[in-house]
């Protein structure tokens, strides 16, 4: 059975750092697939971050995260990692990790959609202060 364990949550002001990194058990990143981290915010319905179609290591940001967010796959550690800098109090949120999401077939963007991705963690908060 595949779990997933979110970490690096925490709070920071305005401007910080953070990482956090999801650790896979029963589930290899490095099959070929799409996994990456969603968000939500309290009110309101969950949201891409980030993905990485982990074959090609072809990544997707949301614009609101783009150039501030980095999302990479350990192999070695079998982990997915996001880096988030210059982090804003709009980043406040639940973070996900999801796994096993599918391409588009025409344009080979990993989905979009959390509800498409069937193994998923419990989250990690980050609250961003002003």
């Amino acid at each position: 059975e595949a779990r997933f364990s979110e970490s690096g949550g925490g709070s920071v002001q305005a401007g910080g750092s953070l990482v956090l990194s999801c650790t896979a058990s029963g589930y290899s990143f490095t099959a070929p697939s799409c996994v990456g981290w969603f968000r939500q915010a309290p009110g309101k319905e969950r949201e891409l971050v980030a993905t990485i179609y982990t074959q090609t290591s072809s990544t997707d940001y949301a614009d609101s995260v783009k150039g501030r967010f980095t999302l990479s796959v350990d192999m070695a550690k079998n982990t997915l990692d996001l880096r988030m800098n210059s982090l804003k109090p709009e980043d406040t949120a639940m973070y996900y990790c999801e796994a096993h999401g599918p391409r588009n077939p025409l344009g080979g963007r990993c989905s979009r959609v959390s509800a498409r991705y069937p193994y998923r963690g419990q989250g990690t908060q980050v609250t961003v202060s002003s």
